[in-house]
């Protein structure tokens, strides 16, 4: 699975500069993509458009830019332009009837993994590409898997490391970022538009 990613980002190098991957699993059948697409954006409808170049042209956007991506009961959100880290108060608000993974890094750095259900986060560690600098918080048994990976890694192996992220989040929730979705043109795309959240 690391192989995969490995391969997504040596594709697209860009991904190792700034993003955000959120999955969200719904417990309740009655939550829909336009539900967490509310809470995601603090609490009201985000806007919603085509963009001719999306990976290009959202750069010229001044709020996050989301894909929407969707797999066997889970959704995928993936924030590629600043790194956007889903601000505390909203992921918990997100994983409410939810179970929620997200790993999220920027060109300072904030490399995060985390869990939220329950309306709480259970599990959070930042710094992860830095494994002697770490720092966990949460119920430890929950990324005890990404640790494993992570010391499975050579210390200098920062893509292998943020591979290693999306295949703890995928060996958890089944989605799988497939390169193939990233090669669009005239691609629907969600903008988070409320300072708020």
């Amino acid at each position: 699975m690391i192989d995969h990613y490995r391969n997504l980002f040596e594709w697209h190098q860009w991904l190792e500069d700034a993003l955000s991957w959120t999955v969200v699993q719904p417990l309740d059948e009655e939550l829909t993509v336009d539900d967490l697409l509310w809470r995601l954006n603090g609490g009201r409808d985000p806007e919603q458009r085509t963009m001719a170049y999306p990976t290009e042209a959202a750069f010229d956007e001044d709020q996050p830019v989301l894909f929407a991506f969707e797999g066997e009961g889970a959704w995928g959100f993936l924030e590629f332009t600043y790194g956007y880290g889903i601000p505390d108060h909203v992921l918990t608000e997100l994983s409410k009837e939810s179970r929620v993974w997200m790993t999220t890094w920027h060109f300072n750095g904030g490399y995060t993994i985390l869990y939220a259900a329950d309306g709480k986060i259970r599990a959070r560690m930042r710094d992860f590409i830095f494994v002697e600098h770490a720092f966990e918080h949460g119920d430890p048994s929950i990324l005890a898997d990404f640790r494993a990976l992570l010391d499975s890694l050579g210390a200098e192996d920062y893509r292998g490391k943020r591979s290693a992220a999306f295949a703890f989040i995928e060996a958890a929730t089944s989605l799988r970022l497939e390169k193939e979705w990233l090669d669009v043109e005239e691609a629907p795309v969600i903008v988070l538009d409320n300072p708020d959240a």
